[in-house]
């Protein structure tokens, strides 16, 4: 069934005409000038500032708290060519926070030691054995984290009683009591002032380049472009102004790594945008610390080795694969194990991979409309990753319950967890009995946001042409998403691996089109079949074989009024968890008629009571009269003249050959004879049918069975070869 995952809020907001001149005269149309305006910028001057700000406007570095003080000990540390250790992250945002400062230590001349810990093995954020090894087996008496530190009180205070300064670079949520370190960057730091709290980790550290450095590193922005998207931080103020610039660096990027990367995914240089980074880069990176060692990466993102770089950039590829692999087989497992009617799903299996769970948990909240826990079982102990829809704050409930874990973090929409396996059905009764106390609805959507109604008029390349004068888009500048009605659907197929993926062709007009619908395919009938079918869809551009057309990406879709879906050709799969009519409940929304019953009255019964969200129609019939009909005169009479010459005839033995002999099928034959033998034409006996040649002359058409024989072949006509919607209209007058 197409049901919509999201609570459609189509904007209603009038554009200011003052706005849409000045606008104009910037170089935007109407459309553009509407979105810019529904977004808050509404003044001439913020409009020019969003359009042109550039390097000019990044904030002074040196307003960050305790920058002068870390840039101070940096200087030291190179004044005494001390041994530096730069401890990043094993995501995108750490990846790229621990270049930048590999490039900015060597441009001054130092030798960092860059160290990403082992998601499995150090976890996150600063490691105390990793601290102790580089101490005292490396000497270093310098280390500066990047994208992590504020909350490793244990490692940091070890580091500083053995006299290394740590100096903290971090992005993060603050917890109540920060660590000891020699100095703490952070742009919501207690004791700063600093204008913009959202730089991505990677944000941080290349502030903290600048200050080192005395200038911008315009040439490290194709980095900060990456962490940033990757983080899924707001795309506003710095952020959007170094992402929008770092994507232009990417264009031209002499990183060799970064080149391969788009080689591997078929991404000509020119049209990176951060779709880019956000579906083809970040995933990739992202998947080396989910499934290995990490550090790999410090070399594909800073090496210029040719071979070492193209190894390593295939190694990347390949745990990408392997992750998606892992995603599908332990989403495929995950799904067996929900019981419906809980409105919390805690899912727990031994030998899931820890470090895709988030993302599995991820696309069942999206699938299911449920808060969604993962965990994998190994020696006594389950970990994993939870994923709140937005009316349970998951993480509130689980800090309530601390008792319950070994180990528990995360905020309103996500978590991560280790707890011991016999806790793991007291969780998941907590938290169902959570739902219930608190009269949470868990079937409420998360509301989104959309900005115009899609009409023909602006179905072209020229659109997307001005609305990327807004990009970059990301978080809290999301890509223009349209409303799209009054459409034709011309044919729906699968697509890519497992035909997981569906693409639809629309004609709205004049415009014909492609919809791409990814995670779609298994809705392949459906969307063919749809009528008062919705959309939600993003604009794109689609090159292929040389051709540039526009392509529209579905975000989310629904059907005004009741689905209808044709299943009687033969092929036609009938899905999973649809419910048989017979077997209906009063929480049934999704229906499917298998097989007809006999008697019509029976099922247009349960749909006078109901109201169904989709009803599939299969429609078998057993015994097909409306193939063979309910006889004509000549056959009829035909019939007659045949038995008339046999005083008995055994109809248990030679119906067979008498079907055979009068070319009449044996299913119709068997009503004519029971039609004869009703109107007393004919006797039977033990089998033996014979004729009363004193009958009194009657009409066929006076037959009981005759009528009945009538009204199924025209219910079995209705059934078999009228259309879903001719059906229904019958079923539920």
């Amino acid at each position: 069934m197409i049901k919509s995952k999201y609570d459609w809020i189509i904007s209603e907001t009038k554009t200011d005409e003052k706005f849409l001149k000045a606008a104009k005269k910037l170089g935007l149309d109407d459309l553009t000038a509407s979105i810019a305006y529904q977004r808050g910028i509404q003044s001439e001057a913020s409009l020019s500032h969003f359009l042109n700000d550039n390097l000019s406007d990044l904030h002074d570095p040196f307003l960050l708290h305790d920058m002068e003080k870390s840039v101070e000990r940096i200087r030291l540390a190179l004044s005494r060519n001390e041994k530096i250790l730069v401890y990043g992250d094993y995501d995108a945002d750490g990846m790229t926070s621990a270049s930048i400062m590999k490039e900015t230590f060597e441009m001054l001349g130092a030798q960092a030691i860059i160290y990403l810990p082992n998601r499995f093995t150090d976890g996150y954020g600063p490691n105390l054995s990793v601290y102790k090894y580089y101490i005292e087996q490396e000497a270093v008496s310098l280390i500066v984290t990047v994208d992590n530190g504020v909350s490793g009180h244990e490692a940091i205070h070890f580091a500083q009683e053995n006299n290394v300064d740590v100096i903290v670079t971090d992005h993060h949520g603050l917890p109540e009591t920060l660590p000891e370190a020699f100095a703490i960057i952070h742009p919501e730091h207690p004791e700063g002032n600093y204008p913009f709290p959202y730089l991505a980790g990677c944000g941080v550290a290349f502030k903290l380049a600048c200050a080192l450095l005395e200038s911008i590193p315009d040439e490290m922005l194709d980095l900060v472009a990456i962490g940033t998207i990757a983080d899924m931080v707001n795309l506003e103020g710095e952020n959007r102004i170094m992402v929008r610039l770092g994507l232009e660096m990417f264009k031209m990027t002499d990183r060799l790594g970064l080149q391969e990367l788009l080689n591997i995914e078929n991404v000509s240089s020119q049209s990176i945008d951060s779709d880019t980074i956000g579906f083809k880069i970040a995933p990739q990176l992202n998947a080396l610390g989910r499934l290995d060692d990490p550090n790999p990466a410090i070399e594909l993102l800073t090496g210029f080795d040719d071979d070492i770089v193209t190894e390593i950039a295939q190694l990347v590829s390949s745990k990408n694969d392997e992750r998606k692999a892992l995603v599908d087989t332990i989403y495929q497992e995950a799904i067996t194990l929900v019981d419906k009617e809980k409105p919390v799903q805690v899912l727990a299996k031994e030998n899931w991979h820890p470090g895709v769970l988030g993302i599995v948990a991820g696309r069942l909240m999206e699938d299911l409309g449920q808060t969604i826990i993962v965990l994998d079982i190994k020696d006594g102990f389950a970990k994993g990753s939870a994923r709140s829809i937005e009316s349970l704050n998951i993480f509130e409930v689980l800090n309530q319950n601390r008792h319950l874990f070994e180990a528990v973090g995360g905020h309103a929409g996500a978590a991560g967890m280790t707890i011991a396996v016999e806790h793991i059905q007291s969780l998941s009764d907590i938290l169902c009995q959570y739902v219930l106390e608190n009269n949470i609805d868990t079937r409420q959507k998360s509301p989104l946001k959309v900005d115009y109604e899609l009409i023909e008029e602006i179905l072209n390349l020229k659109t997307i042409k001005i609305l990327d004068q807004l990009a970059p888009f990301g978080m809290s500048n999301p890509k223009p998403l349209f409303y799209m009605k009054d459409f034709e659907v011309l044919t729906a197929r699968t697509m890519g691996q497992d035909n997981k993926h569906l693409k639809l062709k629309i004609k709205k007009g004049q415009f014909e089109g492609d919809v791409v619908a990814f995670n779609q395919g298994f809705l392949n009938q459906e969307f063919q079949q749809a009528t008062q079918l919705e959309l939600i869809v993003t604009m794109s551009v689609n090159q292929w074989n040389g051709n540039t057309s526009l392509q529209l990406m579905l975000e989310d879709a629904r059907v005004n009024g009741v689905q209808l879906i044709d299943l009687r050709h033969r092929n036609a799969q009938i899905p999973e968890g649809v419910t048989d009519i017979f077997e209906v409940t009063e929480e049934t929304s999704e229906v499917i008629i298998t097989e007809i019953p006999d008697k019509p009255e029976e099922l247009r019964s349960l749909f006078l009571n109901n109201k169904f969200q989709s009803v599939y129609f299969k429609n078998r019939i057993i015994d097909a009269y409306y193939l063979t009909g309910y006889g004509t005169r000549e056959q009829y009479a035909k019939l007659y003249k045949t038995i008339y010459q046999f005083p008995e005839f055994d109809i248990r033995y030679k119906i067979g050959d008498l079907a055979h002999y009068l070319k009449i099928d044996h299913l119709l034959l068997i009503k004519m004879i029971q039609i004869f033998e009703e109107l007393q034409f004919v006797s039977i006996t033990n089998g033996l049918m014979t004729v009363n040649k004193e009958a009194t002359k009657k009409k066929i058409s006076e037959s009981q069975i005759y009528q009945r024989l009538k009204e199924t072949v025209a219910y079995q006509e209705l059934m078999a070869l009228g259309s879903p919607r001719e059906i229904y209209e019958w079923l539920t007058s």
